[in-house]
């Protein structure tokens, strides 16, 4: 089971945008992403943040170093899921991990067809590489809450089942689950 709670968890946000990594505009959704773990969780955390362009190799090779060299326990991406040419992130992360968990996707899309009928054509998944838990998601900011509220309360419990730093959420904002033992 999951690590004994007395460490930082490692966090990895990779905002994946051939725009953004160039600089011809800024990114919004990683630091939502972070606004947004500064807000849920009571447990001490460390962001790496990367911005990258789309594209397979790309992803998959950030993918693989946040997870294995420096050992981030969560890898949250944004963009790069849509049915453009370029939006690789889904095949990416599959060939960076070792399984893919296809309820954070379905549960993802479920949520953000209440809001938006395009979200049909998102294919953000979840998967995890040993013991990191990588979850796509969007690549608007108001999408990302919507994904992260839905999927999170789960995300720590999995992080414990496969061997990752404990995360603790402020139950007043966002009640995560555990099995009562």
């Amino acid at each position: 089971m999951g690590d004994d709670g007395k460490r930082a968890a490692k966090i990895g946000v990779v905002t994946i945008s051939d725009r953004a990594s160039v600089g011809q505009y800024e990114d919004q959704s990683g630091p939502a992403i972070i606004a947004y773990l500064t807000r849920i969780l009571t447990s001490p955390f460390e962001t790496i943040k990367r911005i990258i362009p789309d594209g397979f190799e790309s992803v998959r090779d950030a993918l693989i170093d946040l997870a294995d060299k420096a050992r981030c326990d969560l890898i949250l991406t944004t963009g790069g899921t849509g049915p453009a040419p370029r939006d690789l992130t889904p095949e990416a992360t599959e060939a960076a991990a070792s399984r893919v968990l296809p309820g954070f996707g379905e549960l993802m899309r479920q949520e953000s067809l209440k809001q938006v009928p395009t979200a049909i054509l998102s294919r953000q998944i979840a998967a995890h590489r040993g013991p990191c838990l990588i979850i796509n998601l969007p690549g608007k900011p108001a999408s990302i809450e919507t994904c992260l509220n839905a999927v999170f309360p789960a995300v720590p419990y999995c992080l414990d089942l496969i061997g990752a730093a404990r995360l603790e959420t402020d139950p007043a904002i966002l009640k995560s689950f555990r099995p009562k033992q």
